[in-house]
């Protein structure tokens, strides 16, 4: 296993990951910005204000997004194992 293909399996590891979570995190981090915009306008500062609405924003983006980032997984698994007799010479 030369230093390339190390590489290049780490390389599409991680954009997997990042594929997979990109849903959940943009989501997040709008409705962040949304909660942190209402807070700043209206000087309400209670802490659960920020967490919860975040919470369930994330929640549901794994019940809508949850099938897509299934595939994505498993589709990723499936092309390491199928591929992994050339990953060993």
């Amino acid at each position: 296993m030369d230093q390339g293909l190390v590489i290049d399996l780490a390389q599409n590891a991680l954009f997997t990951v990042l594929l997979i979570a990109g849903p959940m995190l943009g989501l997040g981090l709008l409705v962040g910005l949304a909660v942190s915009i209402f807070q700043a306008t209206t000087q309400i500062q209670e802490q659960t204000l920020a967490f919860i609405p975040k919470i369930l924003v994330v929640l549901g983006s794994v019940i809508v997004f949850g099938p897509w980032m299934l595939s994505v997984a498993v589709e990723f698994t499936q092309n390491l194992f199928l591929n992994i007799n050339n990953y060993l010479k």
